[in-house]
């Protein structure tokens, strides 16, 4: 049995009292905690009193602008969502505890770490699977992860064994503009020219009079078109440039892209019934989404949960708001991350 709460108040001790005593005492598995920024500096607090109030000795988890749970999200407000999962086959890991196998690996980063990007795949090439899935924590304040301690910097989190089944897909937010281009002259993360054309010249073609504009970086070898979003940061009129939020190098590809509510919606759904089909009835489920999606791009507080509880009924979920998703081996943008346990 996987069980989940959720609640917003004032003080953490509010918070954290109302999540334990719908938790209960299972004593056992791993704990997932998920707290809004209100309450960042009550961390440590918070890991003592849950496991005072639950007996469960092993938590997980990171502050976030906003906090998940099903049907639910919480932004701009104090709270705190919290899951127990009812499994054994796991390790806690940061980097006091170094990682030493699984298959499978949750985990929460520090957005300020250097090259979280590269941190992120060589935690992929650690477990058999190949598959991470979490997020970078977000803050109006300061950043902190839970790994059975309270910690910034770096990457931290859990790894399952095989014996743990889980499945996990990503949802993009964005609708690609037609056409891939090449980058034939760059310097860092500055584009001269796509096609041996002046690229400022290629992106105002194709975009026309839109303003919302983002990169999108094609995953090699997908096959249902997945690409990572990136901001454009800057354009330069005189020497017709592009800057996009990303290292650029010769012959990589590259496409255009909006952010759209409608595709998002589909995709999520998409998303959602395939894991459905996949894990019947799923124990429990985690759910990592982009700080720029919720509320902003569903039109209202909490649509976006209420999508996937649609779907896939009351099933204990908890997760948060991020500063970039994780899944597989790559950081991505403005997505939502999946994840359910059989």
């Amino acid at each position: 049995m996987f069980r989940y709460a959720h609640a917003a108040a004032p003080t953490w001790r509010e918070c954290v009292s109302a999540c334990a005593e719908r938790l209960g005492r299972p004593a056992r598995g791993l704990g997932f905690v998920y707290f809004t920024d209100a309450f960042v500096d009550d961390a440590v607090k918070i890991l003592h009193e849950l496991r005072n109030r639950t007996g469960v000795e092993d938590w997980i988890g990171s502050v976030g602008v906003g906090v998940l749970a099903t049907g639910a999200e919480y932004q701009q407000q104090p709270a705190v969502a919290a899951m127990v999962a009812d499994i054994d086959s796991f390790q806690v890991f940061s980097g006091r505890s170094p990682l030493k196998g699984g298959n499978f690996a949750i985990v929460h980063a520090d957005p300020a770490a250097p090259d979280v990007a590269g941190l992120v795949a060589d935690m992929s090439a650690k477990v058999t699977s190949g598959f991470v899935v979490g997020g970078l924590s977000s803050s109006r304040l300061r950043t902190v992860q839970i790994a059975n301690a309270v910690l910034s910097g770096g990457l931290s989190g859990a790894a399952l064994e095989s014996d743990v089944a889980v499945a996990t897909r990503l949802t993009q937010g964005c609708v690609p503009y037609p056409g891939r281009f090449r980058v034939t002259e760059c310097a860092h993360n500055v584009i001269g020219s796509l096609d041996g054309r002046p690229a400022l010249d290629v992106l105002q073609e194709v975009i026309g009079a839109e303003r919302s504009v983002l990169v999108g970086i094609p995953v090699p070898g997908s096959d249902t078109g997945d690409y990572t979003a990136r901001n454009l940061v800057g354009i330069d009129p005189n020497n017709k440039l592009i800057a996009i939020g990303d290292l650029a190098e010769p012959g990589m590809e590259i496409i255009f892209c909006r952010r759209d509510t409608q595709a998002a919606r589909q995709d999520l759904e998409r998303i959602t019934g395939e894991l459905k089909s996949q894990i019947d009835k799923p124990r429990g489920a985690l759910y990592f989404s982009c700080l720029a999606r919720g509320e902003h791009m569903f039109g209202a507080r909490g649509a976006e949960l209420e999508l996937i509880r649609r779907v896939l009924g009351e099933v204990p979920l908890v997760g948060f708001f991020c500063n970039g998703e994780i899944s597989r081996d790559r950081l991505y943008g403005y997505t939502g991350v999946l994840t359910l346990f059989h």
